[in-house]
């Protein structure tokens, strides 16, 4: 038998195997031998991701874009005077909003400087007691049945009420920028050591009996998996601590104080100047939402592996 005709019986048999097997059997270097109708199905499903791909998108868009159409729903039903009529209001008890904005452009420069002031404390306080707390957890994760009652007797700072904190440091350390930052860092310190403690000590085991296969010290656990394991969990706490040290700084200003948005704030409610003691509370609430973005898209930019969980 020629060369010509056993190579002709080969490609007929992977022709065959293949149809039967629903495999695709290469037959030489350029030819495949698919399974008859996959190419109508593979184009089915072309055709269905292109019609389902503007519908999917079209309702995300629509999904991220409500809650800005409720923030405008309540802003435009708060102007209209509903939340007057529901709760029996006046209007110096609660301005509208259009009021606010006013109050905001007329005492923009000091609004301004006091914004700044409060947010020294705030990121003061914030980035020691987030430090104060990690380098804690850090620690205690090297003696995890020791360090896990360590954490919990410190997680409870986060017992300890604010308006009970507040003036204790202001005692110590008197009408100034320190015990606002005091109050901050106490009151972060604990929840960061929490967080990031159960991300370092959550390890899966195979990755452990890896590490530990490979003769790993204590410290390569640390550097190697441990920490790279443990980043969700410390933007975490990052993102708690974020969202309080702004609430301490506020309530720590409410007592001895002579600047700051809290010291404003509860100056202008004596004087019974709601329009500039509301205007406080939004330039407080602006800058704790762009403080915490900014940890957000840290997070995005540092570890985007995790985005998934981020974007949810």
């Amino acid at each position: 038998m020629s060369e010509g005709s056993v190579l002709s019986r080969k490609s007929d048999e992977g022709v065959a195997i293949a149809a039967v097997t629903g495999a695709a059997m290469p037959l030489n270097g350029s030819q495949t031998a698919a399974v008859p109708g996959s190419e109508i199905h593979g184009q089915q499903g072309q055709a269905e991701k292109v019609r389902l791909g503007p519908g999917v998108r079209g309702r995300s868009v629509a999904l991220s874009m409500l809650p800005w159409g409720a923030g405008v729903v309540f802003l435009a039903l708060w102007q209209l005077r509903l939340f007057h009529w529901i709760f029996s209001l006046e209007s110096y008890q609660l301005p509208v909003p259009s009021a606010i904005a006013v109050s905001i452009q007329e005492n923009a420069n000091m609004l301004f400087r006091y914004a700044m002031y409060s947010g020294t404390e705030m990121l003061g306080g914030f980035l020691l007691g987030s430090l104060l707390g990690a380098l804690a957890a850090a620690g205690a994760s090297f003696f995890p049945t020791s360090g896990r009652a360590a954490v919990t007797v410190l997680s409870a700072l986060n017992a300890v009420p604010i308006v009970a904190l507040a003036p204790i440091m202001n005692n110590w350390f008197g009408d100034g920028i320190w015990s606002r930052i005091a109050v901050v860092t106490v009151i972060t310190m604990a929840a960061m050591a929490v967080s990031l403690f159960k991300g370092l000590t959550s390890i899966q085991p195979q990755y452990s009996d890896l590490l530990s296969g490979l003769a790993a010290s204590r410290m390569q656990f640390f550097w190697k998996l441990r920490l790279p394991h443990a980043l969700p969990s410390l933007f975490a706490g990052l993102k708690i601590n974020m969202s309080t040290s702004i609430i301490g700084a506020i309530v720590g200003e409410f007592f001895i104080a002579s600047q700051g948005l809290g010291y404003l704030l509860s100056d202008q409610i004596r004087l019974a100047n709601m329009p500039l003691a509301w205007s406080c509370i939004v330039i407080a609430a602006a800058l704790g939402i762009a403080l915490y973005e900014a940890v957000v898209l840290a997070e995005k930019r540092l570890i985007p592996w995790n985005r998934a969980r981020t974007d949810h």
